[in-house]
């Protein structure tokens, strides 16, 4: 014999399980008052199933539990509200001075659903017209050629970056009295093309 349990008998509610059993034994030929005495319920909640067919029982939506932030709430918004970038830890080690009991995830995902979302960063594009800006550089390296091998020496690089073009125009400029004016040099050569050098 199969039994529902009490609860559900005064509910009149059943669980799926106990559906399935009661529409196994009606296709077995069992008649809704044989079922009714062999399960516990009432005739016309048998009847009520077997009409339905199987399908789950319809529950109503859960009504929503207090949460142990919910005293704590307005002040966390407060905080956040002033200090955007505040991190849990510390907010966290605030509300439990004011007696918080929770623990740092539920805290977490409060502030998750509260915190205000952070401003775009603010970004300008730099586009010049062509000849309008060059960029300019210009450094030194310690390099091994061929026709001296084992000695390194220093090679000085002039670049010229124009802000229209993809190309990079360099010169390589070897230690040698004047470098510094073939240097110059290059940047006038090259200063020509743009109304105003960097």
């Amino acid at each position: 014999m199969i039994r529902c349990s009490a609860t559900a008998r005064r509910a009149g509610m059943i669980k799926l399980r106990e559906l399935i059993v009661i529409l196994d034994l009606y296709k077995q030929g069992l008649t809704i008052s044989a079922i009714a005495e062999r399960t516990g319920l009432d005739r016309k909640t048998v009847r009520k199933y077997i009409e339905r067919g199987l399908e789950a029982p319809l529950y109503g939506p859960r009504q929503p539990r207090p949460r142990i932030i919910e005293p704590y709430a307005a002040y966390v918004q407060e905080r956040l509200s002033a200090y955007p970038e505040l991190s849990i830890a510390r907010l966290l080690r605030e509300i439990r001075e004011l007696g918080y009991p929770g623990g740092k995830t539920m805290l977490g995902d409060f502030v998750r659903e509260v915190r205000p979302a952070a401003a775009p960063l603010f970004e300008v594009r730099f586009e010049t017209a062509p000849g309008a800006q060059a960029q300019v550089d210009f450094a030194h390296f310690k390099v091994v050629f061929d026709d001296e091998p084992g000695v390194a020496r220093v090679v000085w690089l002039f670049s010229m970056v124009l802000g229209h073009t993809q190309p990079l125009p360099v010169r390589p400029l070897l230690p040698a009295p004047g470098s510094a004016n073939a240097a110059a040099a290059a940047y006038g050569d090259l200063r020509a093309l743009c109304r105003r050098a960097a």
